[in-house]
């Protein structure tokens, strides 16, 4: 048994994560509904013969795991893959060895690990496009010091948790970036 392998029988299914959500249930239960996941059978059936599994770092406040991890149980309904998730602060002995940028702790990151166990790849936190259109919400935020800054701060967050919760565009972002990031590597 490797070492992913007792993070994903440690981890819960993403249906008990989902009912003990306190903060974004509501948001990730409408993009579930409304996500139309791509006709992709041929992809589907490569990820299903590899017998993939997924490992979910996430925590309920966080806006990008709201909007990405309906888009993964999507895709992972379609290819037979069973997905388990980890809280971030719980577990960051495993966060830690997934930084993004070598620095943060960003989430959601998803783990795809094979039958034995292995990594396939990763993917996480959110795709270049979500990317770019965040870094355009939060331009001209104040500096950390500025009085200002956290109510704007709030607002931008806001403005994106609006969009995340009901930008199609934003969705299938996600989705072709994770399906990217797979095709490589299966």
């Amino acid at each position: 048994m490797t070492e992913l392998d007792d993070w994903f029988d440690k981890a819960m299914s993403a249906e008990t994560y989902i009912s003990s959500m306190e903060k974004h249930k509501e948001n990730l239960e409408n993009v579930f509904n409304n996500f139309a996941i791509p006709d992709d059978g041929d992809f589907f059936r490569r990820i299903e013969d590899k017998n993939l599994r997924a490992i979910v770092i996430t925590e309920d406040w966080c806006g990008d795991a709201m909007m990405n991890t309906p888009v993964l149980l999507h895709l992972a309904e379609k290819s037979d893959m069973e997905v388990r998730m980890l809280m971030r602060d719980d577990n960051l002995e495993l966060m830690d060895q997934y930084l993004t940028d070598g620095k943060s702790r960003s989430i959601p990151i998803v783990i795809f690990i094979d039958e034995n166990g292995e990594e396939v790849t990763h993917w996480g936190p959110r795709s270049e496009f979500v990317q770019k259109e965040v870094d355009a919400v939060m331009s001209g935020l104040p500096d950390k010091e500025n009085p200002d800054y956290k109510d704007s701060f709030i607002k931008k967050v806001s403005t994106l948790t609006a969009r995340f919760s009901t930008e199609a565009e934003l969705w299938q972002s996600a989705y072709r970036s994770m399906k990217q990031k797979l095709e490589a590597n299966i």
